[in-house]
């Protein structure tokens, strides 16, 4: 299916049957917590730790500071930072603890969700549903994720990770425009353009690059959050999930088209990817070094290592992910 053939009249029937397609309740048990997570084994984290060849490490993190890309969108702010202690009380103030020895200290107040991130799968629900089957009421409380909080992956995310490089593939200067719609067709063309490399398959952790984080470099944030975007079609969903991927992460702020493919729809594959497939999804990752490299040296598969800050009950935290060559 192509984005053309999707009837925009009715996401309600559209999201019904993807997420019966392409749903996960069940496949690990009832107690599962970990959605897709279970295709990333030994076996992948071995296999994705033999692809160091080089040594040389790339951070995709953002920085988490007021310069960030929001705006208020969802009340997210950018990271608030703040010295509870500093040099200045150090050399002026009067000694902190014995025989002259100072310190610093400081503290960061900021939405989990407000810099380079994973969606944990109590982010999203379809119809008061949760991953598996479960009641959203019983998931998420005032108190956080309950049974699925990102403390429960923190030890997971490591493996054979892959870029996809569509703004580069099939875009105009490495970029495609905001509401350019990924499709499976797109993605199989860019894995045909870089090689054997980019191969993706079960376990592997999927990183595709649109180009964006690039062009607000170049012309500032704007309206980057909750804005305009270059995406993953709705129509990808059943490619995800019978790629069996382990997770998935993109340069835009919200991994899929903007705007979406539907009338009157918000987030469509969202509604599909976490609750059903119980998909992990990042967000706003910075690319753009690494994929100059791959494309420099023609090798798109690496060891990447993703770990959440592990907050408990969170539905989200951030994340600095290393990809190492």
């Amino acid at each position: 299916m192509t984005p053309d053939e999707l009837d925009r009249a009715n996401p309600a029937g559209a999201i019904a049957d993807a997420a019966k397609r392409c749903s996960n309740w069940g496949r690990w048990g009832q107690d599962d917590v970990l959605g897709t997570l279970n295709f990333l084994d030994e076996g992948k984290r071995r296999e994705g730790a033999a692809l160091i060849r080089r040594g040389v490490s790339f951070s995709l993190a953002q920085r988490f500071d007021t310069n960030g890309p929001q705006n208020g969108w969802r009340r997210r702010t950018n990271p608030v930072h703040t010295m509870l202690s500093s040099g200045l009380d150090a050399e002026f103030g009067p000694p902190e603890f014995p025989h002259g020895m100072g310190g610093a200290d400081d503290v960061v107040f900021m939405p989990l969700q407000a810099s380079t991130q994973w969606d944990g799968l109590g982010h999203i629900f379809d119809h008061g549903m949760a991953y598996n089957g479960r009641r959203a009421s019983a998931v998420v409380t005032s108190e956080g994720d309950q049974l699925t909080g990102i403390e429960t992956v923190a030890d997971r995310i490591a493996g054979r990770g892959v870029l996809l490089d569509v703004g580069r593939a099939i875009g105009t200067n490495g970029e495609l425009p905001d509401g350019f719609a990924i499709t499976a067709e797109h993605l199989e063309a860019t894995i045909a353009a870089q090689g054997e490399s980019s191969r993706v398959g079960r376990g592997d952790l999927l990183l595709v690059r649109t180009g964006q984080m690039a062009r607000t470099r170049r012309d500032g944030w704007g309206d980057y959050a909750g804005g305009p975007a270059p995406g993953l079609s709705f129509t990808t969903a059943d490619w995800l999930h019978t790629r069996e991927i382990a997770g998935i992460a993109t340069d835009t702020w919200g991994f899929e088209v903007r705007p979406n493919e539907f009338d009157r729809a918000f987030q469509p594959l969202h509604q599909v990817a976490i609750p059903h497939m119980g998909l992990f999804i990042g967000e706003i990752w910075d690319l753009d070094a690494l994929a100059a490299d791959c494309a420099a040296d023609g090798i798109y598969d690496f060891f990447l290592t993703a770990a959440p800050i592990p907050v408990t009950g969170a539905v989200g935290a951030p994340v600095n992910p290393i990809a190492i060559k």
